[in-house]
């Protein structure tokens, strides 16, 4: 469980509206990290904007995207 409690994303700034419709229909729900970072919509933004410039750049695949994150998780403890 977060620290930090994060929003309803029922409440959240419109601007991340889409990215949470897109985790919903990837996931099945909201990524954790993003209802935390969505209490800051700039903080939020930023890191949009880094997955989004690490997607564009194609300098990590999607496959070896999904093991870092799969990792990452793991090593905090957080359930993927």
């Amino acid at each position: 469980m977060a620290r930090i409690r994060g929003i309803d994303p029922s409440d959240a700034d419109p601007k991340l509206q889409p990215v949470f419709d897109a985790q919903v229909a990837a996931w099945g729900a909201p990524l954790e990290p993003y209802l935390i970072y969505a209490r800051r919509p700039g903080v939020f933004l930023a890191v949009r904007a880094m997955w989004d410039a690490l997607d564009a750049s194609g300098l990590v695949d999607g496959p070896l995207k999904a093991l870092v994150c799969r990792r990452v998780a793991s090593l905090n403890g957080c359930p993927f």
